[in-house]
Order: structure tokens, then sequence, then C-alpha cells
């Protein structure tokens, strides 16, 4: 048994790359227990109004995504939240979209400071996730597209995997090898 120092793990790309399919794997590899937390759940959580509104969060008919004052005042108390849950002693996976690119990785080193982060990109080739986006039919078309390669503009990562030709189980077991390495 290796001795995981690991306590959050950070999966950041763009919409059908695969990042939830990862974290489900992830929770069944990995020794110990981790708790999953997805920006759409976040999504999910807000009221109806906040998703159709200049404050909020807006998807355009693109497949584009605004976000407003109030979406990032209770994306700041979640992203808060999920780090005070980290530094109680519960790992934690995270699977967001870095809208901001370099500028939400900031954030999240900001607010998860003295934590031991693995910090992982998830790539998949644009085609492929718009494929999967048609497919799931629970996300505006476009955002796949619009998505894949601005969410990694200026983000380093220490590992980076690629869902277009790997299976996702493999993909976690990359992450979960160097969670436990």
């Amino acid at each position: 048994m290796y001795a995981v120092t690991t306590q959050v793990i950070v999966l950041n790309g763009g919409s059908s790359a695969g990042k939830s399919e990862i974290v489900r794997h992830l929770q069944a590899v990995l020794p110990q227990p981790w708790l999953a937390f997805g920006v759409d759940s976040l999504i999910e959580a807000m009221p109806r109004a906040m998703q159709a509104s200049d404050a909020g969060i807006e998807f355009a008919p693109d497949g584009g995504v605004n976000v407003g004052p109030e979406f990032m005042a209770l994306q700041s108390a979640w992203m808060e939240g999920l780090a005070a849950m980290a530094r109680a002693g519960a790992r934690v996976v995270i699977d967001d979209v870095f809208l901001g690119g370099v500028a939400t990785q900031q954030r999240w080193r900001r607010v998860l400071g003295g934590l031991d982060v693995l910090w992982v990109g998830v790539r998949c080739d644009s085609a492929v996730a718009a494929e999967r986006e048609r497919a799931r039919g629970d996300r505006i078309p476009g955002m796949a597209v619009t998505q894949a390669a601005v969410v990694h503009e200026g983000v380093v990562y220490d590992l980076e995997v690629d869902t277009t030709h790997t299976e996702s189980s493999k993909c976690a077991e990359t992450v979960a090898a160097h969670v436990t390495s």
C-alpha cells in the first residue's frame, strides 16, 4: 500500500471531453475514498433564474457560455467550500471547465493554497467531443468545439490525458498512478 499525499485532484477539460467518466473510474481505483464534485452539479444547484440571466450563467445558442457576477460569487463560495473539505481531511476530485483558462486556474490555486494538488488536463479532439455531445443530447450543440482548446490556454498541468482514443478507465489508471506513486 502506497502513502497517498495528494489531497485534491483537479480535472480540467472542455464539455464532453470525458472528465466525469474519468472521475467515476478514479473513485473505483484509488485506494481511499474520494469525494467528487463537478461544476455541472454547482450549476444544477443554482436557481433556474440564474441560468438565464446576465448576472448568473447564460448558455448561448452556439454553445458559448457567459458568466456574470452572481455566478462568480457563488462559484467562489463553492470553491472555498471544496478547499475547506480537503483541509478537513476529505480527499476531493474536482471536475471543472476552466472557461477563463489560466485565470480560472489562478483562482483555484489561491483557494487550494497549501494543499497537495494534482492538476490534470483532460483533452479530446474537438470533433470526437462534438460527436459525444450530440449523442448525449443534454448539451447545447457547439459547447464541445467552443471549449476544446480555450479551457487549456495558459494552464499548467502535472499530467495530461487524452480521451480521443484512450478509454476513460485507462486515463483514470494513469491519474491514479500519479496519486499513489
